[in-house]
């Protein structure tokens, strides 16, 4: 793989940068963000979550205000009607580099991280490289990029393109990553001819505020692992045997004992971070009941078009989740009592996972809840850290 051969510091490297400060946490907190229609969650049960940008940006300051470290953008590329059944699942879709950009102006500590299929349509490394900088410019170096390749057979159809073989997009990606951290060195034009791109004399300014954007990226590979070993400051992944939180546990601590390795041979610091759906309520009970409720009205035709396009992609994670885990959605699902939540957080903390990005069925009350009964909680067990106060 034809890494960088002057490689941009990471904002990790660098204590002042708002990751370091964020990575200071024992288990960072992010958000989730519903960008599209029906969030992640393929239920009918009547709920407030909306995609648009204003919802998605009260959301981003209560999560700021409540010492949330980041809020993440999904990217997906749907037809009319998205993927159909009652709700047109996902055919509303804000994209999630303009959205998570144009949260930064109202947000003043949060992390906000834009996810790019760098391989589809006619992205080249010199044009990414001074959107992100001149992102993380606006941000104040909050700004992540999570880099992805796009699993789906069907996507790539819509750009004229044709699916990439499953690890050779990771070695395009490798090319187009390396391309941008040379660029974001910034230490002289670039002359650049390799496998799938080039350039001369190429050049972007301003600097990154921290060396470099937050580099981010999505799998649950091996080659994805190595990809994101050499260049990614955080990466996300996902439970490979099934959705509920005990079954999740059986193959959480092998994924991230295979990314530390990983890391390990390049010598990199990192965070891997998962999405947990939350049901939360007062009582187990009562979380109970809320889990069946949403779980009993599935959007069955959404679903099934939905397992479909999961079943022609080449994901590598994801291999034992079942259609019905798609009814309250996340990777993992954890159902509890405020006590029973901090528990499962802890688990997966303990399994060596270093953040989690939320999902909620009802955003607004069900975060609320969350911040007023779970965080105390993981801040009492020295999972989080309060943050500061703010200066009068």
């Amino acid at each position: 793989m034809p890494h960088a051969l002057n490689r941009a510091p990471s904002p990790l490297e660098d204590p002042h940068s708002p990751l370091s400060n964020a990575a200071r946490q024992p288990l960072m907190l992010g958000l989730f963000l519903p960008t599209q229609t029906g969030g992640f969650s393929q239920s009918l049960l009547p709920r407030g979550t909306r995609w648009d940008f204003d919802f998605n940006r009260r959301l981003t300051t209560r999560a700021e205000e409540a010492g949330f470290d980041f809020v993440f953008g999904l990217q997906q590329w749907v037809g009319k009607g998205g993927f159909g059944g009652e709700s047109n699942y996902r055919e509303n879709f804000l994209d999630p580099f303009i959205s998570t950009v144009a949260l930064a102006p109202v947000t003043s500590r949060i992390i906000t991280i834009s996810t790019v299929h760098v391989l589809y349509g006619s992205w080249h490394p010199l044009m990414l490289a001074r959107f992100a900088a001149t992102a993380d410019h606006i941000a104040g170096g909050r700004f992540g990029l999570n880099i992805v390749t796009g699993y789906d057979a069907r996507e790539p159809l819509m750009f004229g393109m044709k699916r990439i073989e499953h690890d050779e997009r990771y070695r395009r990606a490798d090319e187009f990553a390396s391309i941008m951290e040379d660029l974001w060195l910034g230490a002289e034009n670039l002359t650049f001819e390799g496998t799938w791109y080039d350039l001369q004399d190429a050049y972007v300014s301003p600097r990154p505020a921290f060396g470099r954007p937050i580099m981010v990226s999505a799998s649950a590979s091996a080659a994805g692992f190595d990809y994101a070993a050499q260049h990614s400051d955080i990466i996300f992944t996902s439970s490979k045997s099934g959705a509920p939180y005990e079954k999740a546990m059986q193959s959480i601590p092998a994924i991230t004992t295979e990314i530390d390795r990983a890391y390990e041979r390049t010598g990199r610091d990192h965070r891997t971070i998962v999405f947990p759906m939350i049901v939360c309520r007062e009582t187990h009970d009562q979380a109970v009941a809320a889990y069946e409720a949403i779980a009993a009205v599935p959007d069955t035709g959404s679903i099934v078009n939905y397992d479909a396009r999961h079943r022609a992609g080449d994901a590598q994670g994801w291999p034992e989740h079942v259609p019905a885990d798609r009814v309250v959605g996340g990777h993992i699902q954890i159902v509890g009592d405020p006590t029973e939540v901090a528990d499962q957080l802890e688990g997966l903390q303990r399994a060596g996972v270093g953040g989690v990005q939320i999902g909620f069925y009802d955003y607004q009350p069900e975060l609320e809840f969350f911040v007023d009964n779970v965080v105390p909680i993981l801040e009492r067990r020295g999972l989080r850290v309060p943050p500061a106060p703010k200066e009068v």
